[in-house]
């Protein structure tokens, strides 16, 4: 049983990691061995994403007024992954359940200030990083010159 100091102080570390970060994913972690829990932790630590467990009414707690919207249920045993890049948390977790074949959930999160459902989460999980987002834009402004130039080099070819 947590005394009522403890408690209060275990809100107050939620509140500031809330409000330090610019996305955070509410994850369902039940059936997770403790190897698969420690490997998460490792992956997302190594990509710039904190993860912090607790308990459903403390988190609950801890959310209130921090976000528009209403906030996601969350079931079963809840943790946060949070980051300061906006997709990351959510990108890594999902990384980590598809490669793992884990059994962790999304059940929600907070995004650009305001309460988002699991769908909406999952749907920005699937967003590609930035650097991978200007390597696609660079090979599609690339990609015209390329072909006027093979087309250029042809005509000269045939002269």
């Amino acid at each position: 049983m947590l005394l009522k100091s403890k408690k209060e102080e275990m809100i107050k570390g939620f509140e500031e990691t809330i409000k330090g970060s610019e996305s955070v994913v509410f994850v369902n972690f039940h059936g997770m061995k403790v190897s698969e829990e420690t490997m998460l932790r490792r992956e997302l630590r190594n990509s710039g994403v904190g993860y912090k467990i607790g308990r459903k009414t403390l988190i609950a707690r801890a959310l209130k007024g921090k976000a528009e919207g209403e906030l996601p249920e969350l079931s079963g045993e809840v943790a946060m992954a949070f980051s300061k890049d906006q997709t990351a948390s959510a990108r890594e977790v999902y990384n980590f359940q598809k490669a793992h074949k884990s059994p962790l959930v999304i059940l929600g999160g907070i995004f650009q200030g305001k309460f988002i459902g699991g769908a909406g989460m999952m749907e920005i999980a699937t967003i590609p990083s930035r650097e991978v987002l200007l390597s696609k834009i660079a090979y599609l402004l690339k990609s015209p010159m390329q072909r006027l130039a093979l087309a250029v080099n042809e005509v000269a070819k045939q002269k």
